[in-house]
């Protein structure tokens, strides 16, 4: 029989990254990121713990990852450490090591609990390329306006139709950018779930409450995190984590 391999031992520390994807590089899929990640850290020596088994791999947890081609200021990532480490020293070294484009925002350690339960929803802008703002607007109420609105997506599995509607919280055309003459910029809450409502399926449901065909020039995650009911807005995730820290 195979011998089994030795139990690596547990993580000693954990810490929760959030990192941003900006401009060329927010066309990194999600595996080329993973692995110039896993670089990263072998390059600023940070001392991962590993998991058990005959193939171990270093404790790195991804939540919420935002689709290739999408820049995004509110990714986040949570690594096991063998050995303790001061949350700013990891920050400053993984800074250095990772290339221009994806850069590290905060390194804070975990408080417990589940970091992926705490990303409810996201908040996007989209810039409507030629689209003017009032036609926009009017796009963005009939989508307001309708219960469910199906549309279609290739996935591993084929064609599948769900119901994009369910997922838009809130719709709104905010302020142009004045870099982007003539490109209307829809900010829109999503909420996550299965299927994951993405950018683009918000652009089909638009062409189909109101024939609206338009193609996002750019598409940018602003802030993930806990959605309050109460105040419709999108919390920070990493929040409980900073408190537990400054206590």
């Amino acid at each position: 029989m195979r011998q089994q391999p030795p139990q690596q031992p547990p993580p000693v520390q954990r810490l929760r990254i959030r990192y941003a994807k900006r401009g060329r590089l927010r066309f990194t899929s999600h595996r080329d990121f993973s692995r110039a990640f896993e670089r990263a850290l072998v390059r600023s020596r940070v001392p991962m713990a590993y998991s058990s088994g005959f193939n171990p791999h270093p404790r790195i947890s991804y939540a919420g990852a935002a689709p290739t081609g999408s820049a995004s200021e509110a990714e986040y990532l949570e690594i096991g450490l063998a050995d303790r480490l001061d949350p700013a020293e990891v920050s400053a070294a993984l800074a250095s090591s990772l290339p221009d484009g994806l850069d590290v925002l905060e390194v804070v350690e975990s408080a417990g609990g589940s970091l992926a339960d705490r990303l409810e929803a996201s908040v996007w802008r989209l810039a409507l390329d030629g689209v003017e703002e009032e036609r926009a607007r009017e796009a963005v109420a009939a989508l307001l306006d309708a219960p469910e609105v199906l549309v279609e997506r290739m996935t591993k599995k084929g064609l599948r139709s769900f119901d994009a509607r369910a997922a838009v919280l809130r719709a709104a055309v905010v302020e142009a950018d004045p870099t982007r003459p003539g490109c209307a910029i829809l900010q829109v809450v999503l909420r996550h779930g299965s299927p994951s409502v993405r950018p683009d399926d918000v652009l089909a449901a638009l062409r189909e409450t109101s024939g609206l065909v338009a193609t996002a020039a750019l598409q940018q995650r602003v802030v993930q995190g806990p959605w309050d009911d109460a105040d419709g807005t999108v919390g920070d995730p990493l929040a409980p984590d900073r408190d537990a820290a400054d206590r």
